[in-house]
Protein backbone atom coordinates (compact mmCIF):
# COMPACT_ATOMS: atom_id res chain seq x y z
CA UNK A 1 0.00 0.00 0.00
CA UNK A 2 1.41 3.36 -0.82
CA UNK A 3 0.29 6.74 -0.27
CA UNK A 4 0.86 10.04 -2.75
CA UNK A 5 0.24 13.42 -0.66
CA UNK A 6 1.58 16.75 -2.54
CA UNK A 7 1.77 19.81 -1.16
CA UNK A 8 0.94 21.66 -4.08
CA UNK A 9 -1.78 21.06 -6.51
CA UNK A 10 -0.45 19.51 -9.72
CA UNK A 11 -1.91 19.25 -13.07
CA UNK A 12 0.37 16.40 -14.91
CA UNK A 13 0.38 16.36 -18.79
CA UNK A 14 0.41 12.66 -19.01
CA UNK A 15 -0.18 11.71 -15.38
CA UNK A 16 -3.71 11.91 -15.38
CA UNK A 17 -5.60 8.76 -15.79
CA UNK A 18 -8.91 9.81 -15.92
CA UNK A 19 -7.60 11.43 -19.48
CA UNK A 20 -7.22 7.95 -20.79
CA UNK A 21 -10.13 6.45 -19.76
CA UNK A 22 -12.25 9.83 -20.85
CA UNK A 23 -10.93 8.96 -25.04
CA UNK A 24 -12.57 6.85 -27.50
CA UNK A 25 -10.71 4.40 -29.67
CA UNK A 26 -10.24 7.04 -32.60
CA UNK A 27 -8.75 9.73 -30.36
CA UNK A 28 -6.40 7.07 -28.86
CA UNK A 29 -5.68 5.90 -32.52
CA UNK A 30 -4.55 9.64 -32.80
CA UNK A 31 -2.25 10.02 -30.18
CA UNK A 32 1.34 11.17 -31.19
CA UNK A 33 4.13 8.76 -30.92
CA UNK A 34 7.81 10.23 -31.17
CA UNK A 35 9.93 7.11 -31.36
CA UNK A 36 8.93 4.91 -34.76
CA UNK A 37 9.81 7.65 -37.03
CA UNK A 38 11.93 10.03 -35.03
CA UNK A 39 9.35 12.46 -35.60
CA UNK A 40 5.61 13.01 -33.78
CA UNK A 41 3.36 11.06 -35.38
CA UNK A 42 -0.69 9.37 -34.84
CA UNK A 43 -0.11 6.27 -33.51
CA UNK A 44 -2.13 4.59 -36.23
CA UNK A 45 0.46 5.82 -38.65
CA UNK A 46 3.44 4.00 -37.19
CA UNK A 47 5.06 1.87 -39.58
CA UNK A 48 5.79 -0.79 -36.95
CA UNK A 49 4.34 -2.47 -34.18
CA UNK A 50 4.79 -0.04 -31.14
CA UNK A 51 3.01 -0.32 -27.67
CA UNK A 52 2.44 2.66 -25.16
CA UNK A 53 2.64 2.40 -21.24
CA UNK A 54 0.72 5.22 -20.10
CA UNK A 55 1.13 6.19 -15.89
CA UNK A 56 -2.24 4.60 -15.50
CA UNK A 57 -0.58 1.16 -16.59
CA UNK A 58 2.45 1.79 -14.32
CA UNK A 59 0.62 2.72 -11.21
CA UNK A 60 -2.13 0.11 -11.56
CA UNK A 61 0.76 -2.57 -11.36
CA UNK A 62 2.22 -1.28 -8.55
CA UNK A 63 6.01 -0.88 -10.81
CA UNK A 64 8.67 -0.05 -8.25
CA UNK A 65 11.92 0.22 -10.77
CA UNK A 66 12.47 1.00 -14.15
CA UNK A 67 13.43 -2.31 -16.00
CA UNK A 68 9.81 -3.95 -13.81
CA UNK A 69 7.93 -1.45 -15.99
CA UNK A 70 9.12 -3.33 -18.95
CA UNK A 71 7.22 -6.19 -17.47
CA UNK A 72 4.33 -4.72 -18.80
CA UNK A 73 4.70 -4.73 -22.80
CA UNK A 74 4.36 -7.62 -25.03
CA UNK A 75 6.91 -9.35 -26.60
CA UNK A 76 9.69 -8.78 -23.82
CA UNK A 77 11.44 -11.14 -21.68
CA UNK A 78 12.02 -8.83 -18.09
CA UNK A 79 13.99 -11.04 -15.54
CA UNK A 80 16.25 -10.38 -12.44
CA UNK A 81 20.10 -11.90 -12.70
CA UNK A 82 20.78 -10.84 -9.20
CA UNK A 83 19.78 -8.62 -6.51
CA UNK A 84 20.83 -5.62 -8.21
CA UNK A 85 21.26 -6.67 -11.87
CA UNK A 86 18.00 -6.94 -14.22
CA UNK A 87 17.68 -8.54 -17.86
CA UNK A 88 15.71 -6.92 -20.49
CA UNK A 89 15.56 -8.89 -24.18
CA UNK A 90 13.53 -10.38 -26.35
CA UNK A 91 11.87 -13.80 -25.17
CA UNK A 92 14.91 -16.51 -25.75
CA UNK A 93 17.38 -14.03 -25.07
CA UNK A 94 17.69 -13.92 -21.27
CA UNK A 95 21.29 -13.55 -21.52
CA UNK A 96 23.00 -11.08 -18.83
CA UNK A 97 24.92 -8.17 -20.74
CA UNK A 98 22.28 -8.25 -23.82
CA UNK A 99 22.98 -4.91 -26.37
CA UNK A 100 21.01 -5.49 -29.04
CA UNK A 101 17.90 -3.70 -27.80
CA UNK A 102 18.31 0.36 -28.06
CA UNK A 103 16.84 1.73 -24.53
CA UNK A 104 16.80 5.92 -23.97
CA UNK A 105 15.10 8.14 -21.80
CA UNK A 106 13.77 11.17 -23.26
CA UNK A 107 15.71 10.33 -26.66
CA UNK A 108 19.18 9.76 -24.99
CA UNK A 109 20.68 6.39 -25.11
CA UNK A 110 21.36 5.14 -21.21
CA UNK A 111 23.80 2.33 -22.99
CA UNK A 112 27.40 1.95 -20.57
CA UNK A 113 30.20 2.73 -23.04
CA UNK A 114 31.94 -0.17 -20.87
CA UNK A 115 30.22 -2.74 -22.80
CA UNK A 116 27.30 -1.29 -24.60
CA UNK A 117 24.92 -2.75 -22.26
CA UNK A 118 22.89 -1.25 -19.49
CA UNK A 119 23.61 -1.03 -15.61
CA UNK A 120 19.80 -0.86 -14.75
CA UNK A 121 20.42 -0.25 -10.60
CA UNK A 122 21.85 3.15 -11.78
CA UNK A 123 18.60 4.12 -13.64
CA UNK A 124 16.60 5.16 -11.09
CA UNK A 125 13.92 7.28 -12.39
CA UNK A 126 10.97 8.41 -10.34
CA UNK A 127 8.21 5.75 -11.27
CA UNK A 128 5.64 9.33 -11.13
CA UNK A 129 7.85 11.39 -13.39
CA UNK A 130 7.11 8.97 -16.53
CA UNK A 131 4.86 10.28 -18.79
CA UNK A 132 4.83 7.58 -21.03
CA UNK A 133 6.73 4.64 -22.14
CA UNK A 134 6.76 3.74 -25.90
CA UNK A 135 7.79 0.47 -27.20
CA UNK A 136 8.95 -0.48 -30.83
CA UNK A 137 9.24 -4.49 -31.14
CA UNK A 138 11.81 -5.14 -34.50
CA UNK A 139 14.76 -3.90 -35.98
CA UNK A 140 15.34 -0.09 -36.28
CA UNK A 141 18.95 0.26 -36.78
CA UNK A 142 18.49 2.17 -39.75
CA UNK A 143 16.93 5.20 -37.80
CA UNK A 144 18.36 4.22 -34.64
CA UNK A 145 21.75 2.97 -34.48
CA UNK A 146 23.59 -0.39 -34.00
CA UNK A 147 22.36 -1.15 -30.76
CA UNK A 148 18.24 -1.65 -32.13
CA UNK A 149 18.61 -4.85 -33.96
CA UNK A 150 15.29 -6.49 -31.66
CA UNK A 151 14.08 -2.98 -30.39
CA UNK A 152 13.91 0.09 -29.29
CA UNK A 153 12.49 1.63 -25.74
CA UNK A 154 12.17 5.22 -25.47
CA UNK A 155 10.78 6.79 -21.53
CA UNK A 156 9.48 9.87 -21.82
CA UNK A 157 9.51 11.93 -18.53
CA UNK A 158 6.99 14.53 -17.57
CA UNK A 159 8.43 17.93 -18.17
CA UNK A 160 9.65 20.20 -14.78
CA UNK A 161 6.90 22.93 -15.22
CA UNK A 162 4.66 19.56 -14.76
CA UNK A 163 5.70 18.65 -11.82
CA UNK A 164 5.81 21.66 -9.31
CA UNK A 165 5.85 21.26 -5.81
CA UNK A 166 6.52 18.52 -2.78
CA UNK A 167 5.19 15.01 -3.70
CA UNK A 168 5.75 12.48 -1.11
CA UNK A 169 5.16 8.57 -1.35
CA UNK A 170 5.02 6.36 1.45
CA UNK A 171 4.61 2.65 0.83
CA UNK A 172 5.70 -0.54 2.93
CA UNK A 173 5.36 -4.17 1.71
CA UNK A 174 6.44 -8.24 2.68
CA UNK A 175 9.71 -7.56 0.92
CA UNK A 176 10.60 -3.98 0.90
CA UNK A 177 9.98 -3.04 4.67
CA UNK A 178 10.51 0.35 4.28
CA UNK A 179 9.31 2.35 0.42
CA UNK A 180 9.96 6.56 0.40
CA UNK A 181 9.93 8.70 -2.85
CA UNK A 182 10.62 12.49 -2.34
CA UNK A 183 10.44 14.65 -4.99
CA UNK A 184 10.65 18.89 -5.00
CA UNK A 185 9.96 20.85 -8.04
CA UNK A 186 10.37 24.58 -8.28
CA UNK A 187 10.87 27.30 -11.20
CA UNK A 188 14.01 29.12 -11.76
CA UNK A 189 12.38 31.42 -14.41
CA UNK A 190 9.03 31.71 -16.31
CA UNK A 191 10.98 29.49 -19.06
CA UNK A 192 13.18 27.33 -16.96
CA UNK A 193 12.12 25.09 -14.40
CA UNK A 194 13.81 21.64 -12.06
CA UNK A 195 12.88 19.00 -10.16
CA UNK A 196 15.09 17.25 -7.50
CA UNK A 197 13.79 13.21 -5.87
CA UNK A 198 15.43 10.60 -3.41
CA UNK A 199 14.32 6.79 -2.99
CA UNK A 200 14.81 4.99 -0.30
CA UNK A 201 13.99 0.87 -0.27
Amino acid sequence: MAWATPSVAQQPAGGDSSQWKQLTIQELLEMDVTTAARRADPIRNAAAPIQVLTPDDLHRAGVRYLAEAFRLADGLYVGRFDGRTWIVNRPGLAINGANKMQVMIDGRSIYSPLFSGIFWDAQDVLIDDIDRIEIIRGPGASLWGANSVHGIINVITRRGADTQGTLVTVGSGNEERAITDVRYGGRISEKAAFRAYAKYG
